[in-house]
């Protein structure tokens, strides 16, 4: 009986992870032009991303500072100017993960916001990667908005 209870969550589980979800997205022309990764000199850029498949189904709140940004759903990345300073990012799914980072103005600062397996659903965690990796990961997924 234990056995096939846990069996049963094991493919609910997975059938969550490999369904599609869908957030809204940014125009083709802003996206392409975000992919140029050309720093504002007054403030600095963040890239949060999501390059893999694995978690499909579930979308993930992305705030910065405490505020709400949007979601991503995978193969999706958010945007966010950033006054230079500290900024605590935040990515919820069954778990929260955070992340402080000091960002300074006229550079660019990418985030990869990794898809681990939960018990019922996705868990979450935020890694500052270098420039080739963030650039590299940012070009294999789509701009996500905020949808309000």
């Amino acid at each position: 009986m234990m056995k096939t209870f846990r069996n049963l969550l094991l493919a609910l589980g997975m059938a969550t992870l490999s369904a599609c979800a869908s957030v809204p997205m940014g125009d083709v022309a802003q996206d392409a032009a975000l992919k140029n990764f050309t720093a504002n000199p007054d403030t600095a850029g963040v890239y949060i991303y999501r390059n893999e498949s694995i978690g499909a189904g579930v979308r993930m709140d992305v705030e910065v500072d405490g505020k709400p940004i949007g979601q991503t759903a995978a193969k999706t990345y958010l945007y966010q100017d950033l006054t230079p300073g500290r900024h605590t990012l935040a990515s919820k799914s069954e778990n929260t993960d955070t992340l402080n980072i000091d960002v300074v103005a006229g550079k660019l600062y990418y985030v990869w916001q990794e898809v681990k397996m939960g018990i019922l659903y996705a868990r979450t965690k935020l890694h500052l990667v270098d420039e080739v990796t963030g650039q590299a990961g940012v070009k294999e997924t789509q701009l996500a908005v905020d949808g309000k």
